[in-house]
């Protein structure tokens, strides 16, 4: 949590702070990014982070959260709008879809979501990826109860391993089309989102029969 003084500076100025550490962060990584960089770019002095947060894990910790509360809020906002009377696995594209064409729209989103994913430092990559999650079961979790309950899933699916899977899914579908070496197989690499639709067709057609239900005669 931050400090009461980065509460009362101004919004413009958090906001720039916020930023400055994406933007590093993405491009360097939580552990080896910046804060010089950081300071510079937002218009202040170093020293004033620590002012506003306590230690690094802290500051690395709120620029994940906060980062991740704009991807979430974002998704949930698209994800509403996605009709409901089709069948899980059509509905289940539709999302993917909208993340994914979310993530080409927003490469300063993409670059945390990929320093949260590919950190080296293990006390770091605790602390962010542990909050990156929090916000992904948010969404996951309610969701596929919601679609048990609606006898889009069968009764007996097991809910926690189909959202592994997705969690597993949303990074990569977000990163390998953009990074090097994280996709051997499907060729998701350069393509842009219309080019990852057929791809994406193919892994959930993998996983539906976790959850499909039973076909009625």
């Amino acid at each position: 949590m931050p400090t009461s003084t980065w509460f009362r500076l101004n919004v413009a100025k958090r906001d720039r702070v916020l930023e400055a550490a994406m933007r590093e962060f993405g491009e360097h990584g939580y552990s080896t990014g910046s804060l010089n960089n950081i300071a510079r770019e937002a218009g202040i002095a170093k020293g004033s982070l620590f002012q506003y947060f306590t230690d690094k894990l802290e500051f690395f910790a709120y620029v994940c959260d906060e980062t991740s509360r704009r991807i979430r809020e974002d998704m949930e906002r698209r994800i509403a709008g996605i009709d409901l009377d089709q069948p899980f696995d059509e509905w289940l594209f539709d999302v993917f879809c909208e993340w994914t064409e979310y993530m080409a729209d927003h490469p300063l989103e993409r670059g945390v979501t990929a320093a949260t994913n590919f950190e080296l430092n293990n006390e770091v990559r605790a602390v962010v990826r542990d909050t990156a999650n929090q916000h992904y079961l948010q969404v996951i979790h309610p969701v596929l109860e919601l679609w048990r309950d609606r006898g889009g899933i069968r009764p007996d699916a097991d809910l926690q391993i189909l959202a592994t899977l997705i969690m597993m899914t949303l990074p990569f579908l977000a990163l390998a089309p953009y990074y090097d070496g994280l996709d051997p197989m499907l060729d998701l690499r350069g393509k842009d989102p219309a080019g990852q639709r057929p791809i994406i067709r193919q892994l959930i057609a993998g996983i539906k029969p976790l959850f499909a239900p039973p076909d009625k005669e």
